[in-house]
């Protein structure tokens, strides 16, 4: 078995470039909306064959064990060669979270049914009054005997039409004194009777999102990881490595590249008003690229990102959404038409990076909660 992290980083780094520019297929790179499972389960199995599916896992149990160094190597080359996320929540959030937190019973049904694509998970957090103020949530479980009694609704929860199984946090204890208690960590089967998926359109026209209605639906006590009471505090755990994958500069790097395509094409690339812009940009995406350079070393070094890596989220996505804002302007009649348009040298979807780019301010945590989180954690300043 390769020892990943005995090797030299650039030497690693060939090894999953090669890997990724021979066996992902071209046709799905670089997408604008995440695939749905009949489209990426070819590529999730592959993965699984050649024991890549999952490399931030022990290698004990199935994993390739990267250093967080290595990790961070094997996502910028994923993103660098548009490899599109395949249904991920099993391996980034439910593996990790049961390795540390579940029992012995515990990874031993779920791990090896992730690995092999027969559970897919999506993720039951958010509610219609309950998306960045989480801990409003109030999906109520309630015990009765052996069983958990759910009853309530989750909403925008990624490709939940295709997932088998989903990880919830849900209220055990409605009479707690702070809202962050009495949450608990639960994982479903979405087989069980009594949960109704409802796919929801977006303004692209694609269902990623679902809601996922629950009512009278019973799950086994021993489905519950970690404590009663006590799901906040694993949930919290999980979400500090999400803002710099969200912060990372490819997605803006990208569609930058895209842009300055299209305005060569178009002949405006030397426009002053254009070119201003344009430049504005430039500098932006530098910006965040040297800011994701010092949030990496920091998970390089195996340390715990701390709450500024909220700004990372936040510059990433809103650069991206500027660009998406001039490509449609640079488009001129032609950023009013969906699907690839021929600009002579490529194929350009100037809508769909539109269209991708205004949720990306909401998703994650909104960027007005994650300002909240620069001004009462990082500068200080009174809630």
């Amino acid at each position: 078995m390769t020892d990943w992290n005995a090797m030299d980083d650039e030497d690693f780094r060939q090894d999953v470039r090669r890997f990724f520019e021979q066996k992902y297929p071209e046709q799905l790179r670089y997408p604008l909306q995440r695939l749905r499972w009949a489209e990426i389960k070819g590529w999730y199995l592959t993965l699984a064959e050649k024991g890549w599916l999952a490399p931030n896992w022990p290698v004990e149990y199935g994993g390739m064990g990267l250093s967080p160094a290595k990790f961070l190597i094997f996502l910028e080359e994923q993103e660098r060669w548009g490899v599109a996320r395949t249904p991920d929540m099993g391996m980034t959030m439910v593996g990790p979270l049961l390795i540390k937190h579940g029992t012995d019973e515990q990874k031993a049904y779920y791990l090896p049914r992730i690995l092999r694509g027969e559970h897919i998970w999506c993720q039951g957090y958010s509610e219609p009054n309950a998306g960045s103020d989480l801990a409003s949530l109030k999906t109520s479980a309630i015990i009765d005997g052996d069983e958990f009694v759910i009853n309530g609704q989750k909403t925008w929860t990624t490709l939940a039409q295709d997932a088998t199984h989903i990880f919830m946090l849900v209220r055990t204890d409605p009479q707690s004194r702070k809202k962050q208690e009495g949450i608990s960590f639960l994982l479903v089967d979405c087989a069980s009777p009594g949960i109704t998926v409802r796919p929801i359109a977006n303004i692209a026209g694609h269902e990623e999102f679902c809601e996922v209605f629950f009512d009278n639906v019973r799950v086994p006590k021993e489905n519950i990881v970690g404590e009663i009471n006590q799901g906040w505090s694993i949930a919290k755990a999980m979400l500090s490595f999400e803002r710099i994958t969200l912060g990372s500069p490819k997605q803006s790097q990208y569609a930058l590249g895209r842009l300055e395509l299209l305005a060569h094409q178009r002949g405006i690339l030397e426009d002053p008003v254009f070119l201003d812009k344009f430049t504005a940009l430039q500098l932006d995406v530098a910006d965040l690229a040297s800011a994701y350079a010092r949030f990496a070393d920091v998970v390089r070094r195996g340390e715990a990102l701390g709450p500024d890596v909220s700004l990372l989220k936040i510059w990433a996505t809103e650069t991206y959404a500027r660009i998406s804002n001039l490509m449609v302007e640079a488009a001129g009649a032609a950023g009013a038409m969906g699907g690839k348009i021929d600009f002579g040298a490529a194929q350009i979807d100037v809508l769909g990076n539109f269209y991708y780019a205004r949720p990306a301010p909401i998703y994650g945590g909104t960027n007005e909660i994650q300002r909240n989180i620069i001004a009462k954690n990082v500068l200080g300043l009174p809630s």
